[in-house]
């Protein structure tokens, strides 16, 4: 894999092009998972927190128009020198701006991670504290088939850690302790 850009310069990047703070903390949230992901599965570690942290890059230039976003990241990140793996996963993780299949682990892990982080915010929004040293890994996990809870998280890509090999809970379990450890950036 071609050399990755310093987290602090993918950091600075990402405010270049992201204001709300919301997203900021999913993109946080994302990378967290992701290098969690990496270690579990022996991947490339930095590769995979790129990928998470950057992924939406394009939310607010594409005011979240799911025919381009995606694919308007893939042009800002490759002129940035991001390797071509992560720009391909990034352009890959939402499915309905490409007809492009996920098919290496970082595109379903992208997908299946940065899913879970918006179920993860929302059972810890959930606890008295709102707070996710509140939650449990049974508390996400028995959400993750209950389409009524938090309805706007994609379910069936969350899904797709059954392509690299974890089961759903194992996502939630290494999902929750990834978001716990940086909790105060989270202000969760």
């Amino acid at each position: 894999m071609a050399a990755i850009i310093p987290r602090d310069d993918a950091l600075a990047l990402l405010r270049r092009h992201v204001a709300s703070p919301v997203m900021i903390k999913h993109s946080l949230a994302s990378e967290s998972v992701l290098a969690a992901l990496a270690d579990r599965l022996g991947e490339d570690r930095a590769a995979w927190a790129l990928a998470g942290l950057l992924h939406d890059i394009d939310m607010e230039l594409t005011q979240g128009d799911p025919a381009r976003h995606g694919r308007e990241s893939g042009a800002i990140l490759e002129a940035q020198g991001v390797p071509s793996e992560v720009v391909t996963a990034i352009r890959r993780h939402n499915r309905r701006s490409t007809d492009e299949p996920r098919e290496t682990k970082l595109d379903h892990a992208l997908a299946a991670g940065e899913s879970m982080t918006g179920l993860v915010v929302a059972a810890a929004l959930l606890r008295p504290d709102r707070k996710l040293a509140s939650v449990q890994v049974r508390s996400v996990a028995k959400r993750i088939r209950n389409r009524g809870f938090a309805p706007t998280v994609d379910r069936e890509a969350i899904l797709e850690c059954e392509h690299i090999g974890l089961a759903p809970e194992e996502l939630a379990e290494i999902a929750l302790a990834a978001m716990q450890a940086i909790s105060g950036e989270l202000g969760l």
